[in-house]
């Protein structure tokens, strides 16, 4: 039964995964927080819902996402889930070959924007009445089995790991379940190259399978649904033939 008071705030919610799944909960009757960079791209995404609320943030900037979770909570009293999903990639290659600059800006999105952003929605729900909610970290199957030339995302998503089992030890004492969805393939903007064919770890370039981005808002929706005395601590959804189980 959908909860038309229900409350939730999508990172990165103007493209790809966060825009798929901003669009699955309004469609679910869900209060809806789209946050991002580009307010264009963020009102598409919402195309007009009066339960959609615009946030232009950069999630790597404790000021930006400072204001951003005040205005969510200054609109609507309180907030029940964060889906944490903005994040970026950098290009392959060797460790040696990795500009700092490029290193660093993925930090900023990936490790700093995923425990700023967890920090104000922890914030927000464990003074809020009736207490609690729930996190959604967007992880990568790269936290657990790299690709090739990829150090400055795999090592931030092992962090993401690192935030999910904390907050979800933490989160015990004031009603707060965290969760993560590790996602292989899922078919965006950033996945399409692999259509085309992309390095794998014994040197070949391959065509690899992808899914449609649907089935990734629709299990970030079941996990939002639980009660919170229920949790998915992790969650891995990929195309079935993706090489993952044997990558290598």
């Amino acid at each position: 039964m959908t909860d038309s008071f229900k409350t939730i705030l999508v990172t990165g919610a103007g493209s790809g995964i966060g825009r798929a799944t901003a669009r699955a909960f309004l469609a679910q009757g869900w209060r809806v927080a789209l946050l991002g960079r580009r307010r264009e791209r963020l009102e598409e995404a919402a195309a007009g819902d009066a339960r959609a609320l615009i946030l232009t943030a950069d999630v790597g900037d404790a000021d930006q996402v400072e204001a951003a979770f005040a205005a969510v909570k200054a609109a609507w009293g309180r907030l029940d889930v964060l889906f944490n999903n903005a994040g970026q990639s950098a290009p392959s290659a060797p460790i040696d070959e990795i500009p700092v600059a490029e290193w660093l800006a993925v930090n900023s999105a990936n490790i700093t924007g995923m425990f700023l952003c967890a920090r104000a929605a922890f914030g927000i729900m464990r003074h809020q009445s009736p207490q609690g909610g729930r996190i959604i970290n967007n992880g990568s199957i790269s936290a657990h089995v790299p690709r090739p030339g990829s150090v400055p995302y795999t090592m931030s998503k092992h962090a993401v790991t690192g935030l999910t089992r904390t907050l979800g030890l933490d989160g015990r004492a004031f009603n707060i379940a965290c969760g993560q969805i590790d996602i292989g393939n899922a078919l965006t903007d950033m996945a399409a190259k692999f259509t085309q064919g992309v390095p794998q770890a014994n040197g070949e370039v391959r065509v690899e399978p992808v899914m449609d981005v649907a089935h990734v808002a629709d299990a970030v929706l079941h996990m939002a649904g639980l009660p919170l005395d229920v949790n998915v601590p992790f969650m891995t959804i990929m195309a079935r033939d993706m090489p993952y189980i044997g990558r290598g």
